[in-house]
């Protein structure tokens, strides 16, 4: 598998406009194995289908389209890929000053400078807010840049004042990391990201950051708030639940395709992680589809 090495992204602003708006059909914005960041939020809606989301130390799956809102300089994958099934992808990066910080001080706007505070660890919206939202960004790509700026003000205001989120990193995520900091948790990150099917030991990964086990141990507990192991099985786990979406492949071959090693072990930190078992995971997504 070909080593993706993490990349500052680096977004120009179309003329007379103070953010991007992309709208890619189908997987054509296919950037999922590539771990990157950048100074400027990242409002994300994928139309349907199914896949990964890594922001931060959080992973997980989300299933029939997503909307996300990621914070300034908050590493994340992309979304989409060749088996997402996604209809299209619009994706809106803006500085967190897009109407000048004065501006986003006055009282009327408190929603919005609320929801970018929120939006440092990365929020993922319910299915309401997407129903309602949608829309509105979908229209955005026939408007004048000006009517573009409203609507925008408009959505995050209402993304500022919904109830239906999750916020992905609550439990910490060190978001502003030393430069070094920065490339160590990339390193560790890609290297997860392109061996997780197979056997990881910790004294490998920590000598490619050159730390001891247990100084790296405490070092990636403090950085992404969660154990190394309990990270690794996070991400073997979401993809299992991918695949277990997506083919017919048996739960025995998930399983070990998901570089699990004991199906018992599978099946118990599966329904740990989801609160469903396997086999019932698979058959209420099915009922879903049908």
């Amino acid at each position: 598998m070909k080593k993706m090495n993490a990349t500052l992204e680096l977004i120009s602003f179309p003329f007379g406009s103070s953010f991007t708006f992309s709208n890619y059909v189908e997987n054509e914005n296919c950037k999922a194995d590539l771990w990157h960041y950048h100074p400027e939020m990242e409002l994300v809606f994928v139309n349907g289908g199914s896949g990964k989301r890594q922001i931060g130390s959080h992973i997980s799956y989300y299933s029939d389209g997503d909307l996300v809102l990621i914070g300034s300089n908050l590493p994340h994958c992309g979304f989409t890929n060749e088996q997402t099934g996604n209809k299209n992808e619009i994706v809106i990066q803006l500085p967190a000053d897009f109407i000048g910080s004065d501006f986003l001080k006055v009282p009327e706007l408190k929603n919005i400078q609320q929801l970018f505070k929120k939006a440092k660890g990365g929020i993922a919206f319910g299915r309401e807010t997407i129903k309602r939202i949608a829309p509105i960004i979908e229209e955005m790509g026939n408007r004048s840049n000006f009517d573009r700026l409203l609507r925008m003000i408009r959505i995050l205001n209402d993304l500022g004042v919904s109830d239906e989120y999750t916020i992905l990193n609550a439990d910490g995520f060190t978001l502003e990391m030393q430069v070094q900091d920065n490339d160590r948790v990339n390193v560790v990150f890609n290297y997860i990201k392109d061996h997780f099917q197979e056997p990881i030991q910790l004294d490998t990964v920590s000598s490619l950051v050159n730390m001891t086990t247990p100084s790296f141990c405490r070092y990636f507990k403090k950085i992404t708030s969660k154990t190394f192991t309990t990270f690794v099985n996070d991400y073997r786990l979401v993809h299992a639940s991918k695949l277990l979406s997506e083919n017919t492949k048996s739960i025995t071959e998930i399983c070990y395709e998901s570089g699990f090693n004991n199906f018992s072990h599978f099946n118990k930190s599966f329904k740990a992680f989801t609160g469903k078992s396997a086999s019932q995971y698979r058959n209420e997504l099915k009922s879903i589809v049908d």
